[in-house]
């Protein structure tokens, strides 16, 4: 049998990097052909009414909904997400684990063509796209699958969508607690929210059994402590505040109370929700933030409760997660 010379072997790895780029391309273009014929449609085929609308996940299938009738019908695609975000001109999709594939990071404009597919490795659980649509940061657990028990493990990665670039994991940064350089096995992070300049964020670290609010720099490739007990951020539009999930009593195994942080004071608020929210809050205005929790019988529920902790938590939609506003532009 002749042997391969060194033109043979360039060619074939560039034909393997040919098959392997149309099998990705395939593959976001069927989510695409299967998302498409719904979008702008309600299951009645009537479009939805104009005014402000949300993206939320019903039943694990991309909607759209009429925040003038949250009740009323929705858009309805195909895409199947295990969590999904949307800002600007970009979604965002970690898709379903499956026996035969795992997730995908899928990103698309508003009109759910397809921009980049990011295949990744892990159960999805945190997936958020900053305001200008730009960056895109997700979480997956690799080991476990709740933040309340001990032995999770997590990989929280972000995408440029303008470059391409991806870090696939945040553990690359360089961490600081105290000030000091913090080295260290056992961190986790997971549950990030960008600032408006798509370069600063916020997460939450965890390690040597004590949960951190991290102020991150992407550039800079850090990440700074800068408050305890304080996980899945999300930065008010103001960027004064953040709402997020408590430990009760610092211990997690109690549950999470939903509360704002005020990042000037750094008073912390209660809301008045009071049942255990496990969910990366939403902030539907500056006064108001949204989340999800699941009924007993298995139905999930997006409420809403004043960030300034007075009133009442309200129902907003009923049988959807994971939402998300959506402009004008974006319909």
């Amino acid at each position: 049998m002749r042997q391969l010379t060194a033109r043979d072997r360039v060619v074939l790895a560039a034909c393997a990097a040919a098959v392997l780029a149309a099998t990705a391309t395939g593959y976001i273009l069927h989510a695409r052909q299967k998302a498409a014929p719904a979008t702008g449609f309600t299951e009645s085929g009537t479009a939805l009414a104009a005014g402000p609308a949300m993206q939320a996940l019903s039943n694990g299938v991309l909607s759209t909904v009429s925040l003038r009738d949250p009740a009323g019908p929705r858009v309805l695609t195909s895409l199947n997400c295990d969590r999904a975000h949307a800002a600007a001109d970009t979604v965002a999709c970690l898709t379903p684990v499956d026996a035969l594939r795992g997730t995908h990071l899928m990103v698309l404009n508003s009109k759910l063509l397809p921009k980049h597919d990011v295949p990744l490795t892990g159960f999805p659980n945190r997936l958020r796209v900053s305001a200008t649509g730009r960056m895109v940061a997700w979480t997956l657990f690799i080991d476990g699958h709740s933040y309340n028990t001990a032995g999770f493990s997590t990989q929280t990665g972000i995408l440029d969508t303008r470059t391409g670039s991806a870090v696939q994991s945040l553990e690359e940064f360089a961490a600081f607690v105290d000030g000091q350089p913090h080295r260290a096995a056992d961190i986790n992070l997971w549950g990030v929210t960008f600032t408006d300049d798509d370069n600063r964020f916020y997460a939450t670290m965890s390690t040597g059994g004590r949960r951190y609010l991290v102020a991150g720099d992407f550039a800079a490739k850090t990440l700074r402590a800068i408050a305890e007990n304080v996980e899945c951020p999300s930065l008010s539009p103001d960027g004064r505040r953040i709402a997020f999930k408590a430990a009760v009593g610092g211990d997690p195994a109690n549950g999470w109370r939903l509360s704002v942080l005020d990042l000037t004071t750094m008073k912390v608020t209660p809301t008045a929700e009071s049942r255990s929210v496990d969910d990366q809050p939403l902030w539907t205005d500056g006064d108001t933030v949204a989340y999800a929790l699941q009924r007993s019988d298995g139905i999930n529920e997006i409420w809403t409760a004043r960030a300034d902790g007075t009133g009442r938590p309200g129902l907003l939609v009923s049988g959807a997660n994971s939402p998300a506003l959506l402009s004008a532009g974006d319909r």
